[in-house]
């Protein structure tokens, strides 16, 4: 039996660890040829020889999202190594958060150059292929923050709503090019970053269960939750879901009080 993404091509940033390795990971035994565009050679390069031991194709290209050049290049190697490009997920992200007026120059640029211009670059960059093809999907990780703002976490959620933005002016401007283009808004999962977080606090196990007290299911979400929406998001099973946001959050952010 064919899997669900069998002779796809897809491009996924930031999939070394967490939500973006899950995808590389779903998207692989779907039947995906993939591509790990990440900027850490280390995680990038094991995910990608992983994914290659188990059969099929998958390769890694070293890409920062915010230099043009590297995104050029590793689109480029996408097509050399794997074929025409079908499917872009832009999960490369990082967490800026601080007080508003506390937030620098620098770590306001920091952040929307890699959540919102990043997002952007890559997209530009494959977008003309998708259209050469008369087909293709493009799934951006976008998060609970992009339409609920928590305090101090300054001005990630700005970068966030502006991702919303992107993805349903992408959507309806192309639509008619035969590209969806949706996004996931995870809320708190458990990533590597996040336990790195959690481990920040002299009693990590005790901050690990407030978080999951935090959440109606009393538990938070897994990568891999995530990177199974991806999937179906990039899949022929969602023809008609375009300019769309799906939420992934155990349903935090539809409860009103504790």
């Amino acid at each position: 039996m064919a899997g669900r993404l069998q002779g796809k091509v897809a491009i996924i940033t930031g999939a070394g660890q967490g939500i973006g390795e899950a995808t590389a990971i779903a998207f692989h035994r779907e039947g995906a040829a993939v591509m790990i565009a990440e900027t850490n050679e280390r995680t990038g390069r094991a995910v990608a020889e992983r994914l290659s031991l188990l059969g099929g194709r998958a390769t890694f290209c070293k890409t920062d999202v915010t230099k043009p050049d590297e995104v050029a290049a590793m689109v480029a190697a996408t097509e050399d190594q794997l074929g025409p490009i079908d499917i872009l997920v832009n999960n490369a992200g990082i967490n800026v958060f601080h007080e508003p007026l506390e937030t620098s120059e620098a770590e306001w640029r920091r952040c929307f150059a890699v959540d919102l211009e990043g997002v952007w670059t890559v997209s530009k960059a494959v977008l003309p292929h998708l259209i050469a093809r008369r087909g293709g999907a493009i799934v951006n990780i976008a998060s609970s923050h992009s339409f609920s703002i928590i305090p101090n976490c300054f001005p990630y959620p700005v970068a966030k709503h502006g991702l919303l933005g992107l993805t349903r002016a992408l959507g309806i401007q192309y639509a008619a090019e035969n590209i969806r283009v949706n996004a996931i808004a995870p809320g708190y999962v458990e990533t590597p970053i996040a336990v790195d977080y959690w481990n920040t606090f002299a009693d990590p196990a005790a901050e690990r269960q407030r978080a999951y007290d935090l959440h109606p299911p009393k538990r938070i979400g897994r990568p891999e939750e995530v990177a199974m929406t991806a999937l179906f998001l990039a899949s022929d099973e969602a023809p008609f879901i375009n300019a769309a946001c799906i939420v992934i959050d155990g349903g935090r952010s539809v409860l009103y009080h504790e």
